[in-house]
């Protein structure tokens, strides 16, 4: 399924179990009161219970009163990232950790009432049998799907390896659904992906630290690029909004000296514990720019706060979402889980990268925030002497404040007036190809015609625009197209590279990589004093 933004806050909890390998139902509970009175209050809440199964006034769903009422109330009135995971939403959060599943191989969203293909996986089976980008997905072996909802859909895809499934699609300029075959393969997900966006200058971006294969990819994709010709990378963890504790450590690690701390936890029912660095020998030599966000939260502010702790990597953007509590799963009968917050976690200097939570409603501490407040009596230092604050995220070295969208671009790109998650650019690209296979020249860019075309979608579609607001955001509106064709015609990874290789914050980034190398040329001399 695809993440949408309006899931903010459940993802950026499910992206935050961080300990889930270390950690799970081996942690030994601690009553935080005596026996009696622990007695006195499960027996309150009990005679609650059943004076609601006596006298409501429609009968009760115990499974409903406790999954969804007693267990996840409790929680909330803990923390802000406590929560409980009912079986499904588990078994899905296990399934992205592994990233790795029997299937066809695509990624399916709902636009209005129907599922839809987004992205099949390249070389998967989907991709195989020709499933596009922009496909309305109208059976699955003969079950009609619509308004079925795309995690039921996704069920039904998903299957043995080397089963077959008959998937049905309704194609834009088609006259009858197509029918595909698909035998359903080993399915393994990527969500790194690393080029060259200038000679010599390496773009790696990280999406999440959810999967398990994180590290293993940035090796393999570095090996493959020659890391030996770096001369500065920039890092993009934008967006990221965290994962495993393991992965997070793996990516710091490989830019730090052996053994350099990554990060550390404690919490009241356990010890400290202290991760530290394996280094990669090529990832010593070269500058880093790591880019974030609000956004960025999580694993992510572990990276971003060790290589600035350590003076390893210049930090450009906005201030991070400051997210510093660690959860662990404990799994409960019937395949749920709770995740509860154990411990916080610091980074190498000893901020504490959590935001207060204690005087605002959890929608604020999500929806509503504004720049984060850091805790002025954190003062901790970097090993060069430079000053760095906790309680308020990772503040950037330089801050490039994320762009934010106009009226006009918020209207063509979340979907609203398409009563659906779908933007505008993708139902264009729907109908500009059609049933041709999508295909482009290297290089292809979006000409008049293109433009003009994609106005007048816009006014059949009766989406409202003036033709001074559409003139005024051209060169976004072309950047979109392309954006958007690129995926079609070619795949995520190439049309996420052409946007990237043009972003004015990675531009900006290539030109503070002198700034990234005076800190690592301090880091070399403060730690070979050290040794």
């Amino acid at each position: 399924m695809k993440i949408r933004n309006t899931a903010f806050a459940t993802l950026i909890v499910a992206a935050s179990v961080l300990l889930a390998p270390v950690y799970g139902p081996a942690i030994r509970a601690r009553a935080a009161s005596n026996g009696d009175d622990l007695d006195k209050d499960m027996r309150s809440v009990a005679a609650a219970y059943a004076l609601v199964e006596k006298n409501f006034a429609d009968p009760v769903d115990s499974e409903k009163a406790f999954y969804e009422g007693v267990i996840p109330g409790m929680l909330h009135t803990l923390d802000p990232h406590s929560s409980f995971v009912d079986p499904k939403d588990y078994r899905e959060m296990q399934r992205r950790q592994h990233a790795q599943y029997y299937g066809v191989g695509m990624q399916i969203s709902m636009d209005g009432p129907n599922t839809c293909v987004m992205e099949p996986f390249v070389h998967s089976p989907a991709w195989n049998a020709d499933l596009r980008r922009g496909d309305i997905i109208a059976a699955v072996d003969g079950k009609e799907t619509l308004g079925m909802g795309s995690d039921k859909v996704a069920d039904m895809l998903r299957g043995p390896k080397g089963t077959q499934v008959k998937v049905s699609v309704k194609r834009e300029g088609a006259s009858e659904p197509i029918t595909a075959t698909i035998t359903r393969g080993e399915i393994e997900t990527s969500v790194v992906d690393a080029f060259w966006v200038k000679p010599g200058i390496a773009y790696l971006g990280v999406t999440t630290f959810e999967a398990q294969n994180v590290s293993r990819d940035v090796e393999l994709l570095l090996r493959k690029m020659g890391e030996q010709n770096v001369q500065g990378l920039i890092l993009d963890l934008r967006g990221n909004l965290g994962g495993l504790v393991n992965e997070a450590v793996g990516l710091a690690g490989r830019f730090l000296h052996d053994n350099q701390t990554v990060v550390s936890h404690h919490g009241r029912a356990e010890q400290e514990q202290v991760f530290r660095a394996k280094a990669v020998a090529l990832a010593q030599k070269y500058p880093v720019v790591v880019l974030v966000n609000g956004s960025s939260a999580s694993a992510s502010e572990i990276v971003s706060g060790a290589l600035q702790d350590h003076d390893r990597a210049w930090i450009m953007g906005d201030t991070t979402f400051g997210k510093g509590l660690v959860q662990a799963q404990f799994p409960l009968a019937e395949g749920a889980a709770l995740l509860l917050t154990i411990a916080h976690y610091y980074t190498p200097s000893g901020r504490l990268i959590q935001r207060d939570y204690s005087h605002k409603s959890f929608f604020e501490y999500y929806y509503s925030r504004k720049e984060a407040n850091t805790d002025t009596q954190d003062v901790k230092a970097t090993d060069s002497g430079r000053k760095v604050l906790g309680g308020g995220g990772i503040t950037p070295d330089e801050k490039y404040p994320t762009p934010k969208y106009s009226i006009f671009e918020r209207r063509l790109t979340l979907g609203q007036p398409l009563g659906g998650y779908a933007d505008a650019f993708y139902h264009f690209a729907s109908t500009y190809f059609g049933t041709k296979k999508p295909e482009l020249a290297a290089g292809w860019q979006p000409n008049d015609e293109v433009v003009e075309g994609f106005r007048a979608s816009l006014k059949a579609q009766k989406i409202p625009f003036t033709d001074a607001e559409f003139d005024t955001h051209k060169d976004w509106v072309k950047e979109r197209i392309r954006w958007e064709m690129y995926y079609r015609a070619f795949d995520k990874n190439t049309a996420e590279r052409a946007k990237w290789a043009g972003d004015p914050e990675v531009l900006k980034a290539i030109e503070s990589l002198p700034k990234a190398q005076t800190l690592l040329n301090q880091a070399t001399r403060v730690y070979a004093m050290q040794r």
